[in-house]
């Protein structure tokens, strides 16, 4: 065969090529995929400019606010879903201290079963604790849960295991002296503002008192100034510290708010005492805190 007859085969097969190439292009940019021949141009890759890198970006998380720094140790008990006879739930408070970093101490009976009679281990209803703050609207602070409780052999104190530990609050020593009439005394607690409509308050209550008399498990002590829903215990005080304090960030627990009379009206606050059970407590929670 000529090399006339020839050509017209050659220059077919090359707008064949063409076509095919033209064909593959337009199949990528209409979103397409395709299989790149060793023979076929590959994509180029395109630098970016030296000086001209995205800089790479980091996100902080802010640390969580602080605890109150006055009287962080100070703790609130509220409860939503405690049972009652014949069915349904009530709310319920009362007000304590941490005294090591899982555990506070509060009033024995703030933990009762239907019968009203006190009780142990994991309660039978949902507790939560709030530590740290000196309002509720105050951003600081920690937030947990009883998860075992311990009673008191002698007297009308508890200790109760949180969920967590709270390791940057100094909890209160457990004092294991005798406390002694004519001693002063702080006193805190979350109870209500009233002695007939019961709620806690939304800040915490604050008061002095001197011990008046000492009984074997109990004392006795009298408010310092005329008494008023601020300074003394109402209802839903039951578990607040009784305490010494120089700096009022760190102290020392002398007893908790068992009863008294109906706030704001005078009369002796009837308060357990800690020393008689200082052992116990340290046996419980494997605090070293004591003096």
């Amino acid at each position: 065969m000529s090399r006339t007859r020839r050509r017209p085969r050659i220059w077919a097969l090359a707008a064949g090529l063409v076509l095919g190439a033209g064909a593959a292009f337009a199949h990528v940019i209409t979103g397409g995929t395709v299989a790149w021949s060793d023979q076929a141009a590959q994509p180029v890759r395109q630098e970016v400019p030296t000086g001209t890198e995205a800089a790479p970006t980091t996100t902080t998380t802010p640390p969580p606010p602080p605890p109150s720094p006055v009287l962080p140790f100070n703790a609130k008990l509220t409860s939503q879903d405690i049972p009652v006879p014949g069915g349904g739930v009530r709310s319920g408070a009362c007000s304590g201290a941490l005294i090591a970093p899982e555990w506070i101490v509060t009033a024995g009976h703030c933990f009762r079963n239907i019968n009203d009679v006190r009780i142990g281990g994991t309660p039978p209803y949902t507790m939560v604790v709030t530590i740290g703050k000196l309002k509720d609207s105050d951003p600081g602070g920690y937030t947990a849960q009883v998860v075992d409780v311990r009673q008191s052999p002698v007297n009308d104190l508890a200790v109760a295991r949180l969920n967590i530990a709270i390791t940057d609050i100094v909890p209160l020593t457990v004092s294991a002296t005798q406390p002694a009439v004519g001693e002063q005394l702080q006193f805190a607690g979350w109870g209500s503002l009233s002695a007939t409509v019961l709620g806690p308050s939304d800040h915490l209550k604050r008061g002095q008192f001197t011990v008046s008399r000492i009984r074997q498990y109990a004392l006795e002590a009298q408010s310092d100034l005329p008494r008023t829903v601020e300074n003394g215990p109402c209802p839903q005080d039951s578990g607040g510290p009784f305490f010494v304090s120089d700096d009022e960030r760190t102290g020392t627990l002398v007893a908790i708010v068992n009863t008294g009379p109906p706030c704001p009206q005078p009369g002796a606050e009837i308060i357990a005492r800690v020393d008689v059970v200082a052992q116990w407590i340290h046996e419980q929670t494997g605090n070293t805190s004591r003096s």
